[in-house]
C-alpha cells in the first residue's frame, strides 16, 4: 500500500524538530535528515524515521530520498547554518546555497510531489519604510542588496527553488522572522537571549526591535506550505514588530525577574559591536555582539504576513502567550530556576 512520506532536512534543529512533533500528531510518516553527531535528534518523536547526513554529500541524501516505488515524497528543506557574523564564510554558502542545490537536484531525480524551502525574511530586501511584503516575479532576489552572509546565502537559495519552480518542480518558499517558544533543544540565539534576561547576565538591551514568531505557528505554516502553498510562490511567516524593551517588559512579567532598566541606543550599540568583532578576530573568540545582530534590531522589522494567512491559514498567537510557555519550559527542563 502505497503512502506519503514527509522528507524533513534539519529535523533536529528548532523549527525542524517542532515540524516533525506536528506531522507525526496529525499521523504523518516523517524522515528526518540530520547531521550526524547532533544531540538535539534524541529529541524527536519515536515515530520518526532517522537518516544522518550532510547536505553537501549528495551520497547521503540519495539515503535520505530513496523510497518505495510506490510512495509518495514531500520535501520540507529546513536545515541550514545560522550565524550573526556579517563577514563573508565559505562554509555557510557551501551548506545553505549548495545544500538547497544538492536538495533540489534530488527533488527532480526522484520522485518528489512538493518541496517547500525555509528561506527568511532575512532575504528580502529591505524597505526603509511602510511594511515589507514577498517580491514577485521569477527570481526577484537580489542577494547584493542583502546585509550580512546568512541573508545573502538564503537569497541565493531562495532564488536557486525559484528558477526550479520556474523550470517545472512543484515548489514554493516560506520566509519566516525569528523563532521565539518552547522546545528549542539546540538553545538558539532568541532562547539564549532570554535566559539571559531572566537570569540578570544582560546588563543592558539595545533600544530597537524584534519580529518574532512562536515556532508552533512557523511550522503550521511550514506545513501549511506544504499542503496548499502555490508553486513558484513566496510566504511570509511573520508577526506584529515588537520592541526590545516591551520584550525584556513581558519576560520580567512572566518570570518575576528584575526588568532591565538601561537600553543602548543604536549608534552606540553598533560602535560598541564593532568593537568587539574587532577584539574577535585577534583571540578568536566569538563576539558578545555583532554589528549583524545590531542591524536586525535597528532596520524595518515590519513584515505583511497577510498572504501567507489567506492561502495557507497562517496565524500568530500573542507574545506573552509564547513567552510565557516557553518559560514554563525552561523551568521544567532546568534550564532556569
Amino acid at each position: 500500500m502505497s503512502k506519503k512520506i514527509y522528507l524533513v532536512t534539519g529535523a533536529a534543529g528548532f523549527l525542524g524538530s517542532t515540524v516533525c512533533r506536528q506531522l507525526i500528531d496529525r499521523g504523518e510518516n516523517v524522515r528526518a535528515f540530520v547531521l550526524a553527531g547532533d544531540k538535539s535528534a534524541r529529541f524527536l518523536p519515536k515515530e520518526v524515521e532517522i537518516v544522518y547526513g550532510d547536505l553537501c554529500n549528495k551520497g547521503d541524501l540519495e539515503r535520505f530520498f530513496t523510497i518505495e516505488e510506490d510512495d509518495e515524497a514531500v520535501v520540507l528543506h529546513i536545515a541550514s547554518i545560522v550565524t550573526v557574523n556579517p563577514d563573508y564564510s565559505q562554509k555557510v554558502m557551501d551548506v545553505n546555497v549548495g545544500g538547497t542545490e544538492n536538495i533540489v537536484e534530488m527533488c527532480k531525480s526522484h520522485k518528489v510531489s512538493k518541496l517547500v524551502y525555509c528561506s527568511s525574511t532575512g532575504a528580502i530586501p529591505e524597505e526603509e519604510k511602510g511594511t515589507i511584503r514577498e517580491c514577485e516575479g521569477s527570481i526577484p532576489l537580489d542577494p547584493e542588496r542583502i546585509k550580512g552572509c546568512y541573508s545573502m546565502s538564503k537569497a541565493m537559495a531562495t532564488n536557486v527553488v525559484l528558477k526550479a519552480a520556474a523550470d517545472g518542480l512543484n515548489a514554493c518558499v516560506v520566509h519566516p522572522s525569528g523563532i521565539l517558544g518552547p522546545e528549542d533543544f539546540a538553545m538558539g540565539e532568541t532562547t539564549k537571549t532570554l535566559v539571559d534576561i531572566i537570569n540578570g547576565e544582560m546588563p543592558a538591551g539595545i533600544d530597537g526591535s524584534f519580529n518574532l514568531c512562536d515556532v508552533r505557528d512557523l511550522a503550521d505554516g511550514v506545513i501549511g506550505a506544504a499542503d496548499k502553498g502555490k508553486s513558484g510562490e513566496c510566504y511570509i511567516l511573520g508577526n506584529e514588530p515588537v520592541s526590545f524593551k516591551d520584550f525584556t517588559k513581558l519576560v520580567s512579567e512572566e518570570s518575576g525577574c528584575k526588568p532591565l532598566k538601561f537600553f543602548l541606543p543604536i549608534s552606540a550599540a553598533n560602535l560598541l559591536a564593532k568593537m568587539l568583532e574587532k577584539k574577535a578576530k585577534k583571540t578568536g573568540e566569538k563576539p558578545l555582539m555583532t554589528t549583524f545582530s545590531v542591524y536586525n534590531l535597528a532596520r524595518n522589522n515590519r513584515f505583511d504576513s497577510s498572504k501567507a494567512a489567506k492561502e495557507l491559514g497562517y496565524t500568530t498567537r500573542p507574545y506573552r502567550e509564547t513567552i510565557r510557555d516557553e518559560i514554563r519550559w525552561l523551568k521544567d527542563t532546568g534550564k532556569i530556576a
